[in-house]
Parts: C-alpha cells; sequence; structure tokens
C-alpha cells in the first residue's frame, strides 16, 4: 500500500480496537475475549508487514507467471491507488474507489497512459447512471444551506468520517468563513478523536496531493484553519450548544458514536439542520432521512419527530456515470467486471454501457459482468504469440532514396515498415517476448552478452605434414602461423608449433607439446560442429594410409597453391576424379574414364531407344573435368553432347560431385 494508506490505517484499526475494548470494559454486548477482532500486538504485526509501494512504481515478484503490478492515483482520499497488474502475459486494471475530479487537495485520478488496453478491467459501480451537479453548484448549495441554517439561529450536523471527505468539506467551509465576516462569530467544531493525528497526516504528505495545496506549503500550513476547532473529545450532554454553531462529527452514516447523539439531539427542531455530504449505505439512518420520514427512532429506542431540515449535497469521492463512462472507453479494456454498487445501480450501469457498445462490430465489443459477492467470474483467453522489437532494432537507418528521409531530413533513422526483417535475440521471460540486439541485451533484458570458450587436447603422433593435407582437403581458405617451439621436446616436429585457424570459428595448434594436438574454439551452434569434425579428422590422419605415406617422407615446407608435378596433389586430384567415375557409374550404364594430371575425360554412352540395332552407336557424351586448384576443389567442368538433356543430366551430376568433395569454405 502507500504510505499515506499505512499511516491512516493504523489511526482507523487502532481506534476500532480502542472502542471495542472500550465497550467491552463497560460491560457492554462483548463478552468473550474473541469478540475482540484483535489485540494491539497483532495490529502491530501486521503494520510491520505491509510493504510500501509509490505511485508509478513496479513491483516484480518474479512468479514463472510474471506477476508484476505497479500503483496509480485514484484520486479517492489521501493515498488512494488503482493497480495495473500483469500476469501470464494478460494485464488487469482494478481501479478500487476512484474520482475523475480534482477538489480543493487531490487530483483527478489518471490514466494508464504508458500501457496497451488491459484484457480485464474491474471498476466501481457506485453511483451507477447518476450523475452529479458540477462542483461549484455544490459547493455553492452547501455553504448556502449551512448559512441558512445559522443565520436562523439553528445548528447544523455534518455526519462525516475522520478522514476522507471530511478535510475536502473543511477546506471549504474555512474558506468560506474567511470570505464572509459577518460568519466568523459562529463556530465550526471538528468533533473526532482522532482529528490532529488525521490533519497531521495530512499535513505530512501535502507533497502527494495537488498543485494548490503544494504551492499552499510554502506559504504556511493549509490545514491550520483559522475558524475551525478541534474538540479531541466531546461529552454531547453538557456540549455548550444553545447558540447556532456547525459541527462535523463522525460516523457518516450516524448509526452511532458523537454524530448520532447530536442528531438525536437536534432532530426535533426545526430552525436545526443536518447536512449529508457523502454516500450514504442503503439501511443506514443517513439513508433512512434522506427520504424525509416524520418519525425516527433514537439510540435509546424512543421515538421522535424529524423536523430538522436535511439535505443531501454529494461530495463523495466517487465517479459518476459520465465520469466513469469516459474512463472505461479511454481505457478500452476487452473485459468489464463491474464491482463496488447496488445491484439495481450496477444493472443500470451495465445497461447503459451495452447500449453505448452495441454501435460497435461484434468482435470489438467488450464483455461486461457484474458478478454478486463470492461468485467466480471465468474469462477464457488464447495466447499472444507476438514480441516486442525494441533498442536499436526499432529503427533501421535511413536510405538516401527513401521518401521518409525527404520529409525529414534531420532524422538519422526511420521506423521499420511492415514486412521489413528483423534479426536479433529473441528473449522471453514470464509470458512476455522481446526482441533486441545483442548489444542491447543488458539494457532491456536482465541478460549479459557472454562467451564460453573451449579448448580440447587430442592425442596426435602424425607429421604436421599429414594434419595440413587433410584439414586442406576438408576445408577452404586455412590460415596457418608458425613459431619456434620454445619448449626442448625430444621428438618435437621441425616445423616448430603451427597454428590452423579454419575461419574465425576454430584453431588447431600442433607441434607444441608432443603427442598431442590442441584444439580451440568460442563454442556456439557453428563452432561447436567444426571442433567435432576436426576431432574425427586429426584421429583419422593418425590412422589413413595417407599418413603412413607421408610419415615415411622426410616433412618439406608447402605454399598453400598446388605446384604443377606435385605428386601429392596429383594423387588428390586423381581421387576426386574416381569420385566422379564412381558417381557417373551410378547414373548411366556405360562410364568409360581416362585421367591426364589433374584432368579426367568421361565418356558417357545411352542405348538412342530399346529397339536400335547392335550397329547403332546410340548417345554419346563426353564430360571434361579438370581441377584448376586441388586447395580449393575448383574444377573446370565441359560436357559435349548432341541431346542437349542428357548434357545437362551428366553437367549437374559432375558439378554436384566437384562440390561436395570441394573443401568448406569458412567465411
Amino acid at each position: 500500500m502507500t504510505h499515506p494508506t499505512k499511516a491512516v490505517i493504523r489511526l482507523l484499526l487502532g481506534d476500532y480496537l480502542r472502542l471495542m475494548t472500550m465497550k467491552k470494559g463497560a460491560g457492554g454486548e462483548l463478552s468473550q475475549d474473541d469478540d475482540v477482532l484483535y489485540t494491539e500486538a497483532e495490529l502491530q504485526s501486521c503494520v510491520d508487514k505491509i510493504e510500501l509501494i509509490d505511485y508509478h512504481q513496479t513491483i516484480d515478484l518474479n512468479l514463472p507467471s510474471g506477476l508484476k503490478f505497479h500503483a496509480l492515483n485514484a484520486g479517492h482520499v489521501l493515498g488512494a491507488a488503482m493497480f495495473f497488474i500483469e500476469i501470464g502475459g494478460r494485464s488487469v486494471l482494478y481501479t478500487g474507489d476512484y474520482s475523475m475530479e480534482e477538489d480543493r487537495h487531490l487530483m483527478a485520478a489518471e490514466l494508464p497512459r504508458y500501457h496497451t488496453s488491459p484484457d480485464v478491467l474491474i471498476v466501481e459501480s457506485t453511483y451507477g447512471v447518476q450523475v452529479h451537479a458540477s462542483r461549484a453548484e455544490r459547493e455553492a448549495r452547501f455553504t448556502g444551506t449551512i448559512e441558512r441554517i445559522v443565520s436562523g439561529g439553528g445548528r447544523c450536523l455534518i455526519p462525516v468520517f475522520a478522514l476522507g471527505r471530511a478535510q475536502e468539506l473543511l477546506l471549504i467551509l474555512d474558506e468560506y468563513w474567511k470570505d464572509h465576516p459577518h460568519l466568523q462569530s459562529i463556530p465550526i467544531y471538528y468533533a473526532s478523536k482522532m482529528a490532529s493525528r488525521a490533519l497531521r497526516v495530512y499535513q505530512t504528505y501535502a507533497n502527494m496531493m495537488n498543485a494548490r495545496i503544494r504551492s499552499q506549503m510554502d506559504l504556511g500550513n493549509p490545514f491550520s484553519f483559522s475558524h475551525i476547532r478541534n474538540l479531541k473529545s466531546i461529552d454531547v450532554n453538557t456540549f455548550d450548544d444553545r447558540g447556532p454553531s456547525v459541527v462535523f462529527a463522525s460516523p457518516g452514516m450516524l448509526q452511532s458514536g458523537v454524530s448520532r447523539q447530536l442528531f438525536d439531539r437536534w432532530a426535533s427542531d426545526p430552525k436545526n439542520g443536518c447536512l449529508i455530504a457523502g454516500y450514504a449505505v442503503e439501511h443506514t439512518l443517513a439513508k433512512e432521512i434522506m427520504s424525509q420520514p416524520k418519525e425516527v427512532v433514537t439510540m435509546e429506542g424512543r421515538r421522535q419527530p424529524l423536523n430538522c431540515l436535511v439535505d443531501y449535497v454529494s461530495f463523495s469521492a466517487h465517479v459518476d456515470f459520465v465520469q466513469n463512462r469516459d474512463f472505461i472507453t479511454s481505457v478500452n479494456p476487452t473485459n468489464i467486471i463491474l464491482v463496488h454498487g447496488a445491484k439495481e445501480e450496477m444493472g443500470r450501469l451495465k445497461g447503459a454501457l451495452m447500449l453505448q457498445y452495441n454501435k460497435l462490430p461484434e468482435n470489438k465489443r467488450p464483455t461486461i459482468a457484474m458478478p454478486p459477492n463470492e461468485v467466480e467470474v471465468k474469462l477464457i483467453f488464447t495466447r499472444r504469440r507476438s514480441a516486442k522489437v525494441m533498442g536499436k532494432l526499432a529503427e533501421t537507418p535511413a536510405d538516401d532514396n527513401d521518401d521518409q528521409v525527404e520529409e525529414s531530413k534531420a532524422k538519422a533513422v526511420v521506423e521499420p515498415r511492415e514486412g521489413d526483417a528483423v534479426r536479433g535475440i529473441l528473449v522471453t521471460q514470464q509470458n512476455s517476448s522481446k526482441i533486441v540486439a545483442p548489444e542491447d541485451l543488458s539494457t532491456y533484458t536482465p541478460l549479459r552478452v557472454g562467451s564460453v570458450s573451449s579448448r580440447l587436447h587430442v592425442p596426435f603422433v602424425g607429421k604436421i605434414e599429414t594434419l595440413r593435407m587433410f584439414l586442406g582437403e576438408m576445408f577452404r581458405d586455412i590460415e596457418e602461423t608458425r613459431e619456434d617451439n620454445e619448449t626442448d621436446v625430444d621428438g618435437a616436429d621441425d616445423e616448430g608449433v603451427v597454428t590452423f585457424s579454419i575461419g574465425s570459428q576454430v584453431k588447431v595448434i600442433a607441434g607444441k607439446t608432443k603427442g598431442v594436438a590442441t584444439v580451440e574454439w568460442d563454442c556456439s551452434p557453428v563452432g561447436d560442429v567444426i571442433a567435432d569434425s576436426l576431432v574425427a579428422l586429426i584421429m583419422h590422419a593418425q590412422s589413413s594410409a595417407a599418413s603412413i605415406r607421408l610419415t615415411g617422407r622426410p616433412c618439406r615446407h608447402r605454399s598453400k597453391k598446388a605446384r604443377e608435378g606435385d605428386l601429392e596433389n596429383q594423387a588428390t586430384a586423381e581421387e576426386h576424379l574416381r569420385a566422379v567415375h564412381q558417381a557417373l557409374s551410378d547414373q548411366f550404364l556405360s562410364v568409360e574414364a581416362t585421367y591426364e594430371a589433374r584432368k579426367g575425360t568421361f565418356e558417357v554412352k545411352l542405348d538412342a531407344n530399346d529397339n536400335a540395332s547392335e550397329e547403332s552407336n546410340g548417345l554419346v557424351c563426353t564430360a571434361t573435368v579438370e581441377f584448376e586448384n586441388i586447395l580449393d576443389g575448383t574444377a573446370k567442368v565441359t560436357v559435349e553432347c548432341e541431346d542437349e538433356k542428357l548434357a545437362a543430366n551428366v553437367r549437374g551430376c559432375v558439378q554436384n560431385v566437384v562440390a561436395a568433395s570441394a573443401p568448406i569454405a569458412m567465411y
């Protein structure tokens, strides 16, 4: 709850405990300890458990359901808040009691401007379809009625609650007395044991009131009244009420207490008056006398005539129909649940809202419910599959030819448009998804960009020359660096320490430690796959026939480009050519091959038709494959054939084999 609410609740619950204890001690109806709902220690324990929240402060409970909420000013009383709740990817706005009208000390309720429309709006319906008069009209009627009563020598009772509307009415009446000197001889009393403590709460939290009060605080205390006296205690039987006076007394419903005692005492005198200035609950005396009965029953049970003036001027801090309807329309919820109202008023409000929404298409009309107490409301939602694009991804560089740049050359970026591709990191947290650039990850999420480096030592007893050949056949554009081996290890390779860099992903280090090749890489889906293939390649390089042949020869340096006449490159080219021959043989019945260095010629024979004679030569297709650079697997492919369809089939087969056998390009 908010800070003022905590201060107020301590006063109210403490006062209730005091009254119940006094009633029990006086031998009243309370006869058992259980009749007092709580003790002072339990009250203090309750207050200690209260967690405070400021307006617009978001509380995130870090639950799997993603429950978080923040408070908004409700304008009902000092510290009143409505709550915007987000849970399970859905949102609920609970207004509680709220007021859309700024008065002398409180700001009006605020709209949740920075959020999408809530899925559920739980809203009060206290006044149903009733419409309040203007504030100026109500104030004039309020002060005019009081002046008419006291000018005629009567006493005016204003039943109020100790906290809430009382402070607003005191401000109005104190200002009116200042502006009318002829009334200043008539006393105004604020009869409440909590009067001074309540006003201290208001003085403490003046910063949470409207601009009018905050500006007055710079000059003085606006709640230090000039013409109003606080009565901490009042004995109605000894109270001097011989002259005209105005008394604010609690409780507001006239059920008991000082307000009821004064009403019983003054009700029979026609010069007196009782002014109801707030909402009156059904089946209370305050509600009963608004219908102007001829008689009322006193607290002692006797009947007496009701001769005093009874008037009702609403200063209730609840929205009327127009304010409630406008708020609901502005919030634009998907589902509306009406609460806090009499059944008849809620029904009228529901009917008025349905009549308004019937003008909309059926798929845009909100559902409206007015459940009785203890009745469960079930709402079914489909899962939302959407993500917010945030940060740098939410803006794209302006194109020189973009029309938007012409419209606003001062802008360096323009908003992305429908159909634009967005690439980033998708982060789903508590049923909410967002897409951000890696560099924005720490700004918009609790995550951080990190990396994991891996190093794997693989047994390798072969020569670096062998490893070089196998890596060259598997990967293209390998960068190779050498450095001297500073450690004097018996049997170390003469080439020193050689590092093979496969793209920017993985490194293979050989010659640093005898009998070991080291594979280093930054963990990633691509890096992990390459590292796994390199481990298999290193193990294979020690057991293959090529490894045994190379191990038997003295090692020598080789450039990255193959040289003409190099026997090893020629052997490698021949292996690729034989692979082409095998692929063609799998596709066609008759394939003859001849090899010359890095060049292979393949003659593919195919009968022209099934009825061809034995003397017919049929179709002949000649394919030539010449490897230009065996290290990167590039080859020149030519196909000659009278039949274009057959030529295309042979050409496709050869090109696929060449591409498949070429080293993998790492970009």
